[in-house]
């Protein structure tokens, strides 16, 4: 009899374990239909990625605000969206951007991909380089999914300090959107920029504004972040949690602007 018992329990636990990936797989997020699914590209370096500090008190998913995880699958958005430094990866603007659009229409999901990467340069960023690819991959592969409403950019820390990258800045950021419009097949696709922090002591700060907001005069669907009265973390470079979120929500403010002017034309 204890053998017998001993046999049912491993046939239990065997069933247990062989069930268990499908209940697992009833737990995944249902995506909406494709045209109520809104998708944006979170693209540029660490203060897009996020270095904020995350407390679980403030770490509650919006109902209707997915994230594309590292293996690919739409998930609740939660902090750290980003995953590109895990180790230091925390709060930024997609925090308060995702939950704020999500809120400006009821009737979709907002979807967004985590494309930022900590540290790295404009370079980087444009047509036929590792991270504009990978973002336009990412987006690519989403597009039967969802419908691409847009994207928020926030890089220029790394230009600051090159006289040849900051005075040219406006040409190259220019150039990559029309690109990114041009490779999503969305021609109008709205683009948000965001200012540098007002605390970043670097030669080039206000030259990389200017160019974004240059850029916002002279590229069709294009817009600028405020970051005015944002503050920082200890170390004067990155944004704190607080001010990535409103950040976020100075993105989303931009961004259906944008989307507001689009449907009047």
């Amino acid at each position: 009899m204890k053998i017998k018992s001993v046999l049912s329990v491993i046939l239990f636990l065997g069933m247990f374990v062989f069930l268990n990936p499908l209940q697992a797989e009833d737990k995944t997020v249902k995506l909406p239909a494709k045209e109520k699914f809104h998708i944006y590209l979170l693209i540029g370096q660490s203060n897009m990625a996020g270095r904020g500090k995350v407390t679980a008190a403030e770490n509650q998913p919006h109902p209707r605000v997915l994230k594309l995880d590292e293996q690919g699958k739409w998930v609740p958005a939660t902090d750290p969206l980003h995953f590109d430094k895990p180790k230091i990866a925390g709060v930024g603007p997609g925090s308060g951007f995702g939950p704020m659009m999500a809120d400006a229409d009821p009737d979709v999901t907002i979807g967004l991909i985590p494309a930022a990467f900590g540290g790295t340069p404009l370079s980087r960023w444009v047509k036929g380089k590792d991270l504009y690819e990978r973002a336009v991959e990412w987006a690519k592969k989403n597009q039967d999914r969802g419908v691409v409403k847009g994207a928020i950019w926030h890089q220029g820390e790394a230009e600051c300090k090159n006289p040849d990258l900051y005075n040219t800045y406006q040409k190259r950021l220019s150039g990559m959107i029309v690109d990114l419009r041009t490779d999503l097949n969305e021609p109008d696709l709205p683009f948000v920029m965001g200012e540098l922090g007002e605390f970043l002591e670097r030669p080039g700060v206000s030259t990389v504004n200017d160019a974004m907001h240059k850029i916002s005069k002279s590229v069709p669907a294009t817009a600028v972040a405020s970051s005015k009265g944002l503050a920082a973390k200890s170390d004067q470079v990155h944004f704190n949690a607080k001010s990535e979120r409103e950040f976020g929500k100075r993105y989303a403010q931009q961004m259906l602007k944008l989307q507001k002017a689009a449907k009047t034309k």
